[in-house]
């Protein structure tokens, strides 16, 4: 996933290794499966049989379904079928290695979320029309949640997955966790700071990769094939981080006040920055004292 994932237990007891080791599998689980950048992985083997209903794991079923609710919800401001246009703007380079992927079908200009069809009591999925799906707004996340899943047991711990967090509990002091939301336009600096307790919280951001022959953003609209520059960026608090970092990403598509809006109607708080650092935040967002 090309990020750096951190675990810490809060006063670690019992099988805790076990635990956070199965927590760590999960990443590599998520990877195998719903990778774009890797040939072999379950997504790459689907995306080469267009026209055919395929069977696929509960993950990736679960992956997709949700990245296309999400689709939904938001009119097309978030849409998975994206990968295409991002592998035309250069974000086609694994992360590890920095070998270029080429894509392993012709996509159609023309593929949505639409053109993706679920049958969820034979789970399986039928493309419409050859497409590339991006699930990097949605797996992240679900690794994330599965990972939470192993450490609820020891109540108290964090999960950082390149930005991409869960806060189980309190802290080492007892109180609720306290995360800084980076500035989108100064290093090492914070533009505010949230406290939360078994929530997610997950950005997006203009300044997380860029294009490298453009230096546009690497969030698109879907909706015009343009990449989003009305937001420089969007946090999310939520229940869960694949909700959190889904819907961040929709956000920041949507613009400030747009933005605004659908995250109230979907019952999650989120804070959006501009690129003149004028922010917009729903009426709950839980600033640390």
């Amino acid at each position: 996933m090309g990020t750096m994932v951190t675990i810490q237990v809060v006063h670690p007891h019992g099988a805790v290794d076990f635990a956070i080791e199965r927590a760590f599998g999960w990443f590599h689980e998520i990877e195998e499966r719903c990778s774009r950048f890797n040939r072999q992985s379950e997504l790459s083997r689907l995306m080469v049989q267009p026209g055919v209903p395929v069977a696929v794991s509960p993950l990736l079923f679960e992956a997709i379904q949700f990245a296309l609710l999400v689709a939904e919800e938001s009119g097309g401001a978030f849409d998975p079928t994206v990968g295409r246009r991002m592998q035309a703007r250069g974000f086609n380079r694994e992360y590890i290695t920095g070998a270029i992927v080429e894509p392993m079908n012709t996509p159609d200009d023309d593929a949505s979320y639409r053109d993706v069809v679920l049958d969820s009591d034979r789970k399986t999925i039928l493309f419409l029309r050859p497409l590339t799906l991006d699930l990097g707004a949605v797996v992240k996340g679900l690794a994330v949640d599965l990972a939470a899943r192993e450490l609820e047991p020891f109540e108290n711990f964090a999960i950082d997955a390149g930005g991409d967090l869960y806060l189980g509990g309190v802290n080492e002091r007892g109180d609720p966790w306290t995360v800084g939301v980076r500035h989108p336009r100064r290093d090492r600096e914070l533009i505010a700071s949230l406290q939360v307790s078994n929530q997610a919280v997950c950005t997006s951001g203009d300044y997380e990769r860029r294009a490298p022959e453009s230096g546009d953003s690497h969030i698109l609209d879907p909706r015009f094939g343009e990449s989003s520059n009305a937001v420089s960026s969007a946090t999310v608090v939520a229940s869960g981080a694949m909700l959190a970092d889904a819907l961040s990403t929709a956000a920041f598509v949507l613009g400030p006040m747009a933005g605004v809006q659908f995250l109230d109607r979907m019952g999650v708080e989120g804070l959006i920055v501009t690129p003149e650092l004028e922010r917009f935040e729903t009426r709950g967002l839980p600033y640390a004292a």
